[in-house]
C-alpha cells in the first residue's frame, strides 16, 4: 500500500487525481474513486467499492466491500454502507432512448440518495434515488428503500417499512410507555411524537 499525504491507497485501487481525499482515509484493493468525489477524513473504502463522480462522503464513513455509491449521493459523517449495498441514481433506467439509440449522459438526469449522520445501510440493501435516510436510522440487510426513512427508524423488507426504532448504538429501542423509548446499551431516552423520534 502506498501512503500519500496521510491517505493510504492500495496499489490496485483506482483513485482519480481530481478526487479530494481527507487525511487518514484508507482505500482498499480494487476500489474506484471517480473524479470530483469528496471523501472526508478517516474514511474506509472496502475492496471493490465504487464512489461515483461528485459523490460526497463525510468524515468517518465506512463503505464495505463492493458497496456501490452512485452520483450525486451525499453521505454525512459516520455513515456505514454494508457489503454490496447499492445507492442508485436513475429514476427511469433504460439503456436506450425510445427510438432505440444508446443513451448518453445527456439523455438522463442523475438523482442522488442522501444518508444522514450515523445511519447504517445493511448488506445488499438498495436505496432507490432520490430517497433520504435519516440520522442514525438502520436499513436492514436486503431491504429495498423506496421512500424516505425517518431519523432513528429501523426499516426492513421489500419495499422497506418501519418496524421499530434504534438509538445511536444501533440497538432496537425498548418502549417504556407514554411514547417514550429507551436504548438498552446507552440508557438514552427518546420521545416519539407524530411518527418522529427525538432524543430527550
Amino acid at each position: 500500500m502506498s501512503n500519500r499525504e496521510g491517505v493510504t491507497v492500495a496499489p490496485t485501487a483506482d483513485v482519480d487525481e481530481r478526487a479530494e481525499i481527507g487525511a487518514g482515509t484508507r482505500i482498499w484493493h480494487l476500489a474506484q474513486i471517480r473524479e470530483d468525489a469528496t471523501l472526508g477524513e478517516n474514511c474506509n473504502v472496502g475492496r471493490g467499492a465504487y464512489v461515483g463522480p461528485g459523490v460526497t462522503l463525510g468524515h468517518n464513513v465506512k463503505l464495505q466491500n463492493h458497496a456501490l455509491v452512485y452520483e450525486p449521493a451525499r453521505l454525512a459523517d459516520g455513515v456505514f454502507i454494508g457489503p454490496a449495498a447499492v445507492l442508485t441514481n436513475d429514476e427511469y433506467p433504460r439503456a436506450v432512448t425510445p427510438d432505440g439509440r444508446l443513451k448518453s449522459g445527456d439523455d438522463w438526469t442523475a438523482v442522488g440518495v442522501t444518508i444522514g449522520e450515523g445511519a447504517a445501510i445493511g448488506a445488499r440493501a438498495v436505496c432507490v434515488a432520490p430517497v433520504t435516510v435519516g440520522r442514525w436510522a438502520l436499513v436492514a440487510a436486503g431491504a429495498v428503500v423506496t421512500k424516505d426513512v425517518p431519523d432513528f427508524a429501523l426499516v426492513v423488507g421489500v419495499p422497506a417499512r418501519r418496524i421499530g426504532w434504534v438509538g445511536r448504538a444501533g440497538r432496537p429501542l425498548t418502549p417504556t410507555g407514554d411514547n417514550t423509548w429507551l436504548c438498552p446499551e446507552t440508557g438514552t431516552e427518546y420521545v416519539e411524537t407524530g411518527g418522529v423520534l427525538t432524543e430527550r
